[in-house]
């Protein structure tokens, strides 16, 4: 699957539409506004010879977040770059699940941005039980209906989570018909070297959901790992881009956080070197060491 990628790649979601294979994370309390950030990304891009066209994902945080959101969106519309070469994602926080909630979360996501559609909305946490699970869904699949958000997904959502999300998609198929229950179209989950999820990714592939992988780097504290320095040393990267390369050839999307412009472009430049086989099975830790919260584990 990581063959031949590029800056310019993109995978086909179950939805029909296209998510970059490379995102832009942007942290929630970001130590510059998110508009002055956007706009040296961009300029950025081009200034690395990088096509300013290229696909460009942009995860705002939550709605509860206004510095996400809104500012992230400003910058958009004032970037110059088209909109429909920009992924834009958000995400049901988890005060907002059920599905009146929901709804008020949507409409407060389109207010703060002013965009016309949102490319990718996922429920952030399967907290709140089953029925807020249930009726959260509906109010996205609703939402996703009416053309104001393309695609629908979930985060940190654990195997039996999703078990049950397919049932309520079937039994939503059952009432109004195929297709008319949704699709899964993304799943987002921490995943790296010491959290590789081997149940979750397999339950992903079976379906064709998209995997995408926050925390791709460790938040920085595995960078001096034996395994990883050599990779380091041998391909003459920074930890932070093997780690990357490793979440692309592994066919999951990842999510580099990052406001300094420098470490944004460092983090583009994960597509000149490929990891063989042996080392990619050398990355496989076979440990499970969040380095972020594990919602995966509720049983809410």
């Amino acid at each position: 699957m990581a063959n031949d990628l590029s800056l310019k790649s993109a995978y086909t979601m179950l939805s029909g539409h296209k998510i970059p294979a490379l995102g832009f994370g942007y942290p929630s309390d970001p130590p510059t506004s998110p508009k002055k950030s956007f706009s040296i990304h961009s300029k950025s891009a081009t200034d690395m010879s990088v096509d300013p066209l290229s696909p460009l994902e942009i995860v705002a945080i939550t709605p509860e977040q206004i510095l996400s959101h809104g500012p992230c969106a400003e910058a958009i519309k004032k970037s110059g770059i088209p909109r429909s070469e920009i992924f834009f994602t958000s995400k049901v926080p988890p005060r907002a699940m059920g599905y009146e909630a929901t709804k008020s979360s949507i409409t407060s996501s389109f207010s703060q941005t002013g965009l016309d559609y949102i490319d990718l909305y996922l429920i952030h946490a399967p907290y709140g039980g089953k029925e807020a699970r249930r009726g959260t869904w509906l109010a996205l699949l609703e939402a996703q209906q009416a053309g104001r958000i393309r695609s629908i997904g979930v985060s940190n959502y654990g195997v039996h989570h999703l078990d049950e999300l397919e049932s309520y998609i079937q039994e939503l198929e059952a009432q109004h018909g195929k297709g008319k229950g949704g699709e899964i179209s993304v799943g987002q989950w921490e995943l790296h070297p010491w959290l590789a999820r081997p149940d979750i990714v397999e339950w992903c592939r079976e379906r064709g959901v998209v995997i995408q992988a926050y925390c791709p780097m460790v938040r920085g504290q595995r960078f001096e790992e034996p395994v990883l320095k050599g990779l380091v040393e041998k391909y003459g990267k920074t930890a932070a881009q093997v780690l990357l390369r490793w979440s692309l050839q592994k066919g999951f999307v990842p999510l580099p956080k990052s406001v300094t412009p420098s470490r944004i472009e460092e983090n583009a430049d994960i597509f000149d070197f490929r990891l063989t086989d042996e080392e990619m099975k050398l990355l496989e830790t076979g440990e499970y060491a969040p380095c972020s919260w594990d919602p995966t584990t509720s049983n809410e």
